[in-house]
């Protein structure tokens, strides 16, 4: 059973000092939501992506960055509200004192095991495993094949590392 709350003050002085990623992350398996606070090193970031699932609701909690959506630049300061719709392609970025923010979506249904549809490129042949693109904290696959980092959550994709 998760904890009934916890605030963001205990979330901060229990993470490392230069911790970065997911500090803290919603657990229960009965819920319906995921909220995740993340925190960026100064100057840090991710590349851009396209959730093409979830909308996302983000919450500024300490910091200044900039989110990189639509095309545009949008500033970012403790207080601030961001709606990121689904399909929208976007990344957050640090400024010099780094970033910190809180995610809320809706939580991605649970996987199901069916027979794997074959992956084609462009050329026709098949695709590479994308499996040691996976980040083990958060899930997502890295879109490029040389990332060091996860682009959700900033977490260092260690089986990426070992492989060179």
């Amino acid at each position: 059973m998760p904890a009934a709350h916890v605030t963001l003050a205990d979330v901060l002085s229990a993470a490392a000092p230069g911790a970065t990623g997911a500090l803290w992350r919603l657990d229960g398996a009965a819920r319906q939501l995921d909220a995740n606070v993340v925190r960026l090193r100064p100057g840090g970031g991710g590349d851009g992506y396209v959730e093409t699932e979830l909308d996302v609701l983000l919450v500024v909690v300490e910091g200044h960055g900039t989110l990189h959506r639509a095309g545009e630049e949008e500033g970012l300061a403790p207080g601030t509200l961001a709606f990121v719709p689904r399909g929208e392609r976007r990344a957050v970025s640090a400024g010099a004192d780094g970033l910190v923010y809180l995610t809320a979506h809706r939580r991605r249904p649970g996987m199901t095991i069916r027979r794997a549809e074959p992956q084609v490129t462009a050329e026709g042949g098949e695709a590479p495993c994308l499996l040691p693109r996976v980040c083990a904290a958060c899930g997502r696959a890295a879109d490029d094949a040389g990332a060091l980092f996860c682009a959700r959550c900033g977490e260092r994709l260690e089986d990426r590392v070992q492989a060179r």
